[in-house]
């Protein structure tokens, strides 16, 4: 008989004070606990995405890079789950969510203008980050689970909200 699944914890968040847009993911996967990386499944679309917005490519980068590109372009990174319990990486699994202070961001990031969901799970917590006064934007999730979605149809949602909080051309 085997017991409860252990409790994960998630990442810091990759925020600064001149951060413009945060982009909320629900929790990382297994391979991004295990690296500490944000968005480390090699099929996950969230860096090419970003290289194609930005036009560099930050998977060329170490991770030390790319996250140095994020908080230089005004992007944060975080997630709406501090810790949880799941087995593997798909957000149907996760149990017992413990939220992030996702009503604290302003303090963290006072220059924000606005929050990005990246996929179903994260956006449950679109009416905390709608009462902080900013837009919110539903994005469809880069995550290699969401295959109904071609790379170029994710890529012109994700530009839309780039481009309108002002860390894309």
């Amino acid at each position: 008989m085997t017991g409860p699944l252990p409790v994960l914890t998630g990442l810091a968040p990759v925020i600064a004070s001149h951060t413009r847009l945060v982009v909320l993911g629900s929790f990382p996967g297994a391979r991004s606990l295990v690296a500490q990386q944000y968005y480390a499944h090699p099929r996950n679309h969230f860096w090419p995405i970003l290289s194609a917005l930005w036009e560099i490519d930050l998977r060329s980068l170490t991770y030390e890079a790319r996250l140095q590109e994020v908080r230089d372009r005004g992007l944060g990174l975080w997630d709406v789950y501090a810790a949880c319990r799941r087995p593997g990486s798909l957000d149907s699994a996760i149990e017992a969510a413990e939220p992030n202070d996702l009503p604290g961001l302003l303090r963290q990031a006072p220059g924000l203008r606005g929050i990005a969901h990246n996929g179903a799970e994260s956006a449950r917590s679109m009416r905390v980050t709608a009462a902080l006064g900013l837009p919110v934007w539903r994005l469809p999730s880069t995550s290699p689970a969401n295959a109904s979605w071609s790379f170029e149809r994710k890529l012109a949602a994700w530009r839309e909200a780039f481009v309108a909080a002002g860390v894309a051309a």
